[in-house]
């Protein structure tokens, strides 16, 4: 027999699957508290100084940002496409060389894109992303677009698309194509927080999602990036009757039987008859007792914002070292990159740069050393083909601080590393049924328009409302 629906719901945290799930119960009836460690909303976009995103800086999918803008009644979020998405640079033997390839769906066609490259890597690169495009078509209403699939779904899956995912192959096996290509196609399996050099070969799929649907630039001015969205989500929230507190740290669950009754918090206690969980996983299972999670926890990050002295437009940057898989060595041995690739991204007078780092928050004994050696860094690659960055100041954002987002600042949960890796785990856990786990360490995985479906969807089924895409798949294959 059903139980119904909860009248109540706590949510606990208050990044974009968050501030999904408490706008889809609220939108329903449903009594909604929102809890958060920090002090406004947008997870890891909430680090750092307020007016700046501290990542990520674009948005993909876009039209599952203007679905919900739809479902929530607001006006269509303004979004500029990326021309050209990133700027590569190269080092070592390719020094001075850049790539700086087109959307399909934004430029209509890979004209200008192959124009850059040899007639061999023109072939490569048109294979490669057909292959990626098929791969993502593939996987689309089984591991983006649907709820968690189930065992025979994804049996299904496997019997009728699956080989097509060449599920014998690691990446760096199938992407092999030339000193250019090859750590350009391997970058993408990063946004999933995956050492490219153990991903498998079905995450090639993630490729599609910016080179052929393209990446966008989301408002403008005071308005523009994610942090700006977050703060929209959360007052059209607080105008449907949910109560954010902030601040609030979650110690554990309380359970009764199979069912979560109150959270204990630094704050005191919290109750309520339904429960949404917008945190890492890893971290919900341990409020919960349950054991530590095992699996490999993916990379994290060391980030900075600068302020510049004037306007340089909008655009980003991807700066390979000479030896990318060496950076991965280092990773895998748990020390900083000795030489990282270093992604910018420029928003008029702001900029952002990251890169990546072990999942562990102590790996940079002290941020403001290590943040000074990587601008000089930048400041002599950009060099190489622009002026110096005009930066006036610098903040650092280091893995002690993604931890408070996401376990020892894993920024996506497990390492998708191998086929059973790279699948993520539904929205339940074990013995707590009134209790949905959503965000990017779930299904369907890391990065805003996903964490939004998870979180959008998670909070639906445990009021008993219908799977929304929000309109996703009108973004799909061209």
């Amino acid at each position: 027999m059903n139980r119904p629906a909860p009248q109540s719901v706590m949510v606990i945290g208050a990044g974009f699957a968050g501030l999904a799930a408490a706008l889809r119960l609220a939108r329903a009836g449903v009594q909604v508290t929102v809890l958060d460690r920090l002090e406004r909303p947008g997870g890891k976009a909430a680090l750092g100084w307020p007016d700046f995103s501290s990542g990520p800086t674009v948005v993909t999918m876009p039209q599952v940002f203007r679905g919900l803008h739809q479902r929530l009644e607001l006006p269509e979020p303004q979004l500029t496409p990326a021309r050209p998405t990133t700027t590569y640079h190269y080092a070592g033997k390719l020094a001075g060389r850049t790539f700086a390839p087109e959307a399909l769906a934004v430029a209509g066609n890979l004209d200008s894109t192959l124009a850059q490259l040899s007639r061999q890597d023109a072939r490569r690169y048109a294979r490669l992303l057909g292959l990626s495009h098929r791969m993502y078509r593939d996987a689309a209403s089984t591991f983006i677009f649907a709820p968690p699939p189930s065992r025979a779904k994804l049996a299904r899956y496997a019997l009728t698309k699956g080989t097509r995912a060449f599920p014998w192959m690691s990446l760096s096996q199938l992407v092999r194509s030339g000193p250019l290509l090859t750590p350009f196609w391997l970058r993408f399996a990063t946004y999933l927080g995956a050492n490219p050099y153990k991903a498998p070969a079905v995450l090639h799929n993630i490729a599609w999602v910016e080179l052929g649907l393209g990446v966008w630039h989301l408002g403008e001015g005071e308005q523009a990036g994610l942090g700006a969205l977050a703060q929209t989500l959360a007052a059209e929230a607080e105008a449907l009757g949910v109560r954010f507190e902030y601040g609030v740290t979650v110690k554990h669950l309380i359970r009764s039987g199979n069912r979560i009754m109150g959270a204990h918090t630094d704050q005191g206690a919290f109750s309520a008859q339904g429960w949404v969980s917008a945190v890492d996983r890893s971290l919900t299972a341990s409020w919960l007792g349950h054991p530590p999670d095992p699996t490999p926890r993916g990379v994290s990050g060391f980030a900075l914002q600068l302020r510049l002295d004037r306007d340089l437009g909008r655009s980003h940057h991807l700066f390979f070292p000479a030896d990318y898989h060496q950076e991965w060595r280092d990773i895998a041995s748990v020390q900083l990159p000795s030489d990282p690739a270093l992604y910018l991204h420029l928003d008029g007078q702001r900029a952002f740069v990251l890169i990546n780092t072990p999942p562990n928050p102590g790996v940079v004994p002290d941020p403001y050393a290590y943040g000074a050696a990587l601008i000089a860094k930048l400041q002599a690659r950009f060099a190489e083909k622009y002026r110096p960055l005009p930066i006036t100041s610098w903040l650092p954002i280091d893995p002690a601080l993604y931890a408070l987002t996401a376990e020892r600042g894993a920024l996506y949960g497990q390492a998708p590393h191998g086929l059973i890796g790279s699948l993520r785990p539904g929205w339940h856990h074990h013995g707590a049924r009134n209790l949905v786990q959503v965000g990017g360490t779930v299904h369907p995985g890391g990065g805003v328009p996903l964490s939004m479906l998870s979180g959008w969807n998670g909070a639906g089924q445990l009021i008993g409302l219908p799977y929304d895409d929000l309109g996703g798949q009108e973004s799909g294959p061209l």
